[in-house]
């Protein structure tokens, strides 16, 4: 029993959490879903005002929630700062409130953080594309309430077939 509970004790200090937040989450779980060391995704909601919103809420864009992922993933085989990296070249990262033709603001470019270390991460990353010329419209907020949206959501693409239309990978880095 002893052995048993330790490799559960070790398993969780593997374990991250990041929150993103870059257009229509579809688009975004399709690509973490297959980024190495990403152990499980969840499509839901973060940053409004109401507690346990539904899709057909937050698609009015007066919850003030945003279609976020949640990324469980192992970091002794993938980093937050590559994550972050991976958020950058998956979608426009300089368009405010929308991807391509999605527009509103529950579609909005975030990095939601839930500690120091992803916030300047985070940071760091928005100055090194500002850097590089770009009008970054990312923002960095604080982690709130995460909020599972409706099983059909979960892994869209995959249980449907096809790719994202609004989400194409980039490299920029």
């Amino acid at each position: 029993m002893f052995i048993f509970a330790a490799n559960i004790f070790s398993f969780l200090l593997i374990m991250e959490t990041a929150y993103i937040a870059s257009g229509c989450f579809w688009g975004t779980e399709y690509h973490f879903l297959r980024a190495e060391g990403v152990i499980e995704t969840k499509v839901g909601f973060m940053g409004g005002d109401v507690d346990n919103p539904t899709y057909e809420e937050v698609y009015t864009d007066k919850t003030g929630h945003v279609e976020v992922v949640k990324v469980e993933f192992d970091n002794t085989k993938t980093s937050y700062e590559e994550l972050v990296r991976l958020f950058f070249e998956t979608h426009d990262f300089t368009q405010t409130d929308g991807q391509g033709p999605d527009i509103g603001t529950r579609y909005r470019s975030v990095l939601f953080t839930i500690d120091e270390e992803q916030f300047a991460t985070a940071s760091e990353y928005i100055e090194l594309l500002s850097q590089k010329g770009y009008v970054v419209a990312t923002k960095i907020e604080t982690a709130t309430s995460f909020y599972p949206a409706e099983d059909y959501h979960q892994q869209y693409y995959d249980k449907r077939g096809g790719s994202p239309y609004c989400h194409i990978y980039r490299k920029i880095f």
